[in-house]
């Protein structure tokens, strides 16, 4: 179970921050070695390490028409209908964020402006393993669709029997994507991020994964690919008071716990009697669940820790940075301007973070292992790259002139200033 501590000095808070972690030294001597291999052998490596890792030989990696009609079959109504009614909320509120061009005269006759373009060619990793995460689907597809992103490509890796999970399938279709990939891994990283005889080179990579797949897209800024976030084992921050429901706390602790083995959650309150209901109340529930066994384990890695105050707690939280931050406590909404670093934030007892990870609207690709301090969660911005423009007139030149040509003249770029020069002398003989 959860490791507890109370009270905890703050020089003691660095230690409690620590995530779980593999050996990065083998972790990257192998990733490294996957993406040697892809760069030199391309499709032929991707088959070997297909076999080697998933348990299948594949002589066709892309999926076909016919496989995603089949997985559409496959899908339950009432699966669609949920998908569907997720795919409104996530495509209502990703909408929101387009940005209308706005025209600037910072002087008189000097007009500046930006304007949003497509990252024309993008890579999707969807995690399948223990869990077939389809909503990732939604939360990078429809993104990419609204941005107008025009080659998108999906890798997620096969089964023993050679398929992707239906869900996937069908969801990838429902967002537009038809360009699917049964390669998962480190290796769907380089293959992406190289591109092989089947696999398209891209020029961002998105999506989540475990400590490989996060370390290969690390490594695939190496070779001018640029990565969404640093998105690794999922991880949750819950701070609770006297006011919050332990079964609720309880379930959306184990909501991150069953994730995987290296997941992480964390729970801190003021009060003792409120942590020891809700451990009691962990338990409870764990015997109950279906992955049991992979929850207990990453509940070893996780910690109750009694502190002094909610506003102790937050300023923890904030140096934790968690990817998602549940305020399960009195006017939750109250302390939002208190909180500088998380991915997500749920406040109130009825917000959980399975909301988030679904059909609220907001997207779930968030930064882990403290890169929420300097990273945002994936949103339409993370598909567009942003264009400046300007357009000076004759007034303006004159007006702007003689600055730049005093500043360029002070770092001695002549060039810079005579580019001003032959422009207001050109001007003056005009007049």
């Amino acid at each position: 179970m959860m490791k507890q501590y109370k009270y905890p000095n703050i020089t003691d808070w660095k230690s409690l921050f620590e995530r779980p972690l593999k050996n990065q030294e083998n972790l990257s001597e192998q990733v490294k070695s996957v993406f040697d291999e892809v760069k030199t052998n391309s499709d032929k490596a991707l088959k070997i390490f297909t076999e080697k890792f998933d348990g299948v030989i594949l002589n066709d990696f892309k999926v076909s028409e016919n496989e995603i009609e089949e997985a559409k079959n496959l899908v339950s109504d009432e699966l669609k209908s949920a998908i569907q009614t997720a795919s409104k909320n996530i495509r209502k509120f990703h909408t929101s964020q387009q940005e209308e061009k706005k025209v600037i005269e910072t002087t008189e006759g000097v007009f500046c402006w930006r304007e949003s373009r497509a990252i024309e060619n993008i890579g999707i990793y969807i995690p399948g393993g223990t869990a077939p995460l389809f909503s990732t689907v939604l939360m990078l597809g429809i993104p990419a669709n609204i941005a107008g992103c025009k080659n998108i490509a999906l890798c997620s890796p096969p089964d023993k029997n050679g398929k992707i999970n239906p869900a996937i399938l069908f969801t990838a279709d429902l967002v537009g994507i038809k360009t699917i990939f049964k390669v998962g891994g480190s290796q769907a990283i380089a293959g992406l991020t190289f591109g092989t005889e089947t696999i398209p080179k891209v020029d961002k990579i998105f999506g989540p994964g475990n400590q490989y797949v996060t370390f290969a897209k690390q490594l695939a800024l190496n070779y001018n690919v640029a990565i969404d976030i640093p998105a690794g084992p999922s991880e949750v921050l819950v701070i609770a008071d006297e006011s919050s429901i332990p079964e609720f706390v309880a379930s959306d602790l184990l909501s991150q716990a069953e994730h995987g083995t290296d997941s992480q959650v964390i729970l801190l309150s003021n009060s003792e009697n409120i942590l020891n209901k809700i451990n009691i109340e962990i338990k409870k529930q764990l015997a109950d669940l279906p992955r049991k066994e992979i929850a207990e384990i990453a509940l070893q890695n996780s910690k109750s820790i009694l502190l002094n105050s909610i506003y102790e707690a937050i300023d923890f939280s904030n140096f934790y940075a968690p990817e998602h931050l549940i305020l399960s406590i009195e006017n939750a909404e109250n302390f939002t301007d208190k909180i500088t670093n998380a991915g997500s934030v749920f406040l109130g007892i009825h917000s959980p973070e399975s909301a988030g990870d679904y059909a609220s609207g907001t997207n779930h690709t968030l930064p882990t292992n403290g890169f929420a301090k300097n990273y945002s969660g994936v949103s339409l911005d993370s598909y567009v790259k942003k264009i400046t423009f300007q357009n000076i007139t004759k007034n303006g030149i004159k007006n702007i002139g003689k600055t730049i040509e005093l500043m360029a003249e002070a770092e001695e770029l002549m060039a810079h200033k005579n580019a001003i020069s032959i422009r207001l002398k050109y001007l003056k003989n005009e007049n």
